[in-house]
């Protein structure tokens, strides 16, 4: 017993060790892509060697130019949430809002006048509004993009090329882990209010430690061709490891007390984390599984079938579709 505990506590340091350390990674990504372009030619003829020269020079240039830099991603990913979105809530709220209280307050001759008890509100809610509200869904899909390449040119410059899966299998794993992650964000939710305050709190970080690994192993996973339950099952089995590489983000994501500023703190971060779930070795963890996505894995499948059995006079037609709309089941 005392050595089980033992080992699950080692894990969880090796897994905060792995998410810390492995981010320092990222200054030497671009560096070893450039210095393998750059090794020198054998010896051949000179009219050779020139055609080869030129050649290499031609295709580098080109694959700089489409292929994007992992460090160039991640700061723009930093100077979009930190220095666009975030530095813009701080700026009205610290800086903004209290200039016009306090000329609101000159011009009334009162702090807490008529004028300021509904101008205030007001301001908050047009700002909300018109600036955070939209900035908040244009960030979401544009760090989806960014996002995704840091995680395919981290992946290809440290691993190779990832393996290319079927495209409706990847529709339909990718809507089915969308929604499966999207109940057990909701899951860990509802355990953080149950009645005992310590066990409840200690429920929901591993919760959100869990899910802020599988958001990282993901795209790592995903190029290595492994499907959701496999995925899900290796989570599952080392969850002392994916608890402690997710353990950061979690608490650095629950510090803010408003959720915009939390998603700001998350788009910062992530990136790093992708290229310390990459940097990661693969475990093969031995531990009696936490079934804690069980659950969200049955409530997925049950709306997944009752879609298709909804469509399935229509889908009678075509049964090869049909079976691949059906994939996700397997699941379990």
């Amino acid at each position: 017993m005392t050595d089980s505990f033992q080992n699950i506590c080692w894990e969880i340091a090796l897994g905060f060790r792995d998410a810390v350390m492995g981010s320092f990674k990222i200054f030497h990504l671009d560096k070893e892509e450039e210095t393998k372009v750059t090794e020198p030619v054998e010896q051949k003829t000179i009219l050779a060697q020139r055609r080869e020269l030129k050649q290499k020079k031609v295709h580098h240039e080109e694959k700089k130019s489409s292929e994007p830099k992992v460090m160039h991603r991640i700061i723009q990913c930093c100077a979009w949430n930190g220095g666009v979105f975030w530095l813009s809530i701080l700026i009205f709220n610290y800086l903004l809002l209290p200039m016009l209280k306090g000329m609101t307050t000159l011009l009334t001759g009162s702090e807490t006048g008529p004028v300021w008890s509904w101008m205030g509100p007001m301001l908050t809610w047009t700002f909300s509004a018109l600036w955070i509200l939209p900035l908040f869904v244009l960030s979401k899909i544009v760090n989806c993009f960014w996002f995704a390449d840091i995680a395919d040119c981290a992946y290809r410059k440290s691993r190779g090329r990832p393996q290319l899966p079927n495209i409706s299998m990847f529709i339909a794993d990718m809507l089915f882990s969308l929604l499966l992650q999207t109940f057990f964000l909701l899951q860990g939710t509802l355990a953080s209010f149950l009645p005992l305050p310590t066990v409840s709190q200690l429920i929901s970080v591993l919760h959100m430690s869990l899910l802020y690994s599988l958001y990282s192993f993901e795209y790592k996973w995903v190029n290595m061709g492994w499907e959701l339950h496999q995925r899900l099952d290796h989570i599952e089995k080392g969850w002392p490891y994916y608890f402690g590489f997710g353990l950061p983000m979690a608490v650095l994501t629950a510090l803010p007390s408003s959720l915009v500023v939390s998603g700001c703190v998350f788009s910062i971060l992530f990136p790093v984390f992708i290229i310390s779930a990459n940097e990661a070795l693969t475990l093969h963890p031995n531990h009696y599984p936490l079934k804690l996505f069980a659950p969200c894995v049955a409530l997925t499948n049950a709306i997944f079938h009752h879609s298709i059995m909804k469509r399935q006079p229509v889908a009678q037609a075509s049964p090869k579709k049909h079976a691949r709309i059906q994939e996700p089941s397997r699941h379990r």
